[in-house]
C-alpha cells in the first residue's frame, strides 16, 4: 500500500473497537461470569494478521494493576474484566518485530490514575523502542512523515489516550489534539448525518490531520454486523466524507470487523487506499511512479452481496473457536448484567 511512500495521514486503516472484548475470551478466575458486551471474534494477534492496523483499548486500574476492560463509571469490576493489558501489548509487539515495515495506531480509553502507569506498562511490553514521540506529531494538522520515514526511523506505534494529562506527564498523545472523530455508537451509524464527537473539533477542522470514523452500533450483535458492514457502510462514508469537508477516514473502527455481505470493511479500505494514493477503484491497480490516475488494468474483485444467512468472513486466519454456530444477544444475560449494574451503581 505504501505508493510512493506517502505521508500517513493519507492513508486509510481497518480498526477495531474495543480489540479485547473477545467471545470466547479465556475465562476469569475464580469461575467469575463475565457479564458484557463483546466487539470482537478472535485474538489481536489474528486481527492484525488480517490487516487491522488499529486497536481500541479500554485500560482500568484494576488488582494493583492495568487491564483492559469493558466497564462503566470510570471503575473495573471483576465481571467486566478481561485481562492484564500487558498481554495485549506483547502481541502487537511481537507483530511489529515480525513484521518490520507495518506501522500499528493505539487509541486509550483511560481510565489509568496509576503515576507513569501506562509509560511503565509499554515499556513493559517492549513497545518503548517503536513508540513515535509525541514531539514529531504534527500540531496544527500539517502532513504526518511519509510511511517511509516512519518505518526507517522505527517509529512504528502510535499511541493516543483519551486523558489529557497524560501528555504532559507522560508523553502520550492527547487524542483530540491530532483527529477528529465522529460520534459513537448508534448515532455515528444512522443514515444521513455525521456528528461529530463532544471531545473532537468539528470534522471539518483542519486543526487535525488524522479522521477516526466509527461506525459501530451501541449493542454489538454479530448477526447483524454483516448487514451493517454492506452497503450501510458505504453510505456512511460518503456521509461522513461530505461533513469531514471531503476529507476520507483514516481509520475506520468497527465491531466484528471480518463479517460482511460482500467485501465488508476491507473492500471499503480498499477503494480508499485507492483512489486516495493513485485514483483508482483498487490499491492493486496502483502503479508506483506512474501519474495519478493511471491504473492497472485488472479485475476488481466481486464483491456483491451474497446470500447468506450467517454472512461471509474475509480475514483468512481461524477463528478461536473453529464451528461454533453464530452468537447472538442472550437476553437473559443482558438482564442480569443491567441488574448487576443497578446494584452496583446503588452501592456507588
Amino acid at each position: 500500500m505504501q505508493v510512493n511512500g506517502l505521508p500517513f495521514n493519507k492513508y486509510s486503516w481497518i480498526m477495531t473497537h474495543n480489540s479485547f472484548s473477545i467471545v470466547d475470551a479465556p475465562p476469569l478466575p475464580g469461575g467469575v461470569q463475565r457479564l458484557t458486551f463483546y466487539n470482537q471474534e478472535d485474538t489481536v494477534t489474528n486481527q492484525l494478521r488480517n490487516g487491522v492496523r488499529g486497536l481500541m483499548l479500554d485500560m482500568y486500574d484494576f488488582e494493583n494493576d492495568i487491564w483492559l476492560c469493558h466497564s462503566f463509571r470510570g471503575q473495573c469490576f471483576n465481571f467486566t474484566a478481561f485481562q492484564p493489558a500487558i498481554n495485549t501489548l506483547r502481541e502487537v509487539e511481537a507483530f511489529l518485530t515480525q513484521n518490520p515495515t507495518e506501522i500499528v495506531t493505539i487509541v486509550i480509553e483511560d481510565y489509568v490514575r496509576t503515576p507513569k502507569g501506562l509509560t511503565n506498562l509499554f515499556t513493559n511490553a517492549g513497545l518503548d523502542k517503536y513508540w513515535f514521540p509525541v514531539s514529531d506529531m504534527p500540531k496544527k494538522g500539517e502532513d504526518w512523515p511519509t510511511v517511509t520515514e516512519m518505518v526507517q526511523a522505527n517509529h512504528r506505534l502510535l499511541v493516543f489516550t483519551s486523558d489529557a494529562s497524560k501528555e504532559a506527564e507522560e508523553g502520550i498523545a492527547y487524542q483530540w489534539s491530532y483527529m477528529v472523530e465522529n460520534e459513537s455508537g448508534d448515532p455515528g451509524v444512522q443514515g444521513g448525518s455525521c456528528p461529530h464527537r463532544k471531545e473532537s473539533k468539528l470534522l471539518n477542522s483542519r486543526s487535525a490531520s488524522l479522521f477516526l470514523q466509527n461506525y459501530f452500533p451501541t449493542d454489538p450483535v454479530e448477526a447483524d454486523s454483516c448487514k451493517e458492514h454492506s452497503a450501510p457502510l458505504a453510505d456512511m462514508v460518503n456521509t461522513c466524507y461530505k461533513a469531514a469537508g471531503n476529507v476520507l477516514p483514516n481509520f475506520i473502527a468497527v465491531n466484528f470487523y471480518m463479517r460482511s455481505d460482500g467485501g465488508g470493511v476491507f473492500d471499503i479500505v480498499d477503494k480508499i487506499n485507492g483512489h486516495s494514493l493513485c485514483g483508482c477503484n483498487t490499491v492493486s491497480a496502483c502503479q508506483e511512479g506512474a501519474p495519478f490516475g493511471s491504473c492497472k488494468n485488472i479485475a476488481v474483485p466481486d464483491t456483491t452481496p451474497v446470500t447468506n444467512t450467517t454472512g461471509s468472513f474475509t480475514g483468512y486466519v481461524q477463528f478461536s473457536r473453529s464451528a461454533s454456530p453464530v452468537h447472538s444477544p442472550n437476553c437473559w444475560l443482558f438482564l442480569a448484567f443491567y441488574l448487576r449494574l443497578i446494584t452496583i451503581l446503588l452501592q456507588l
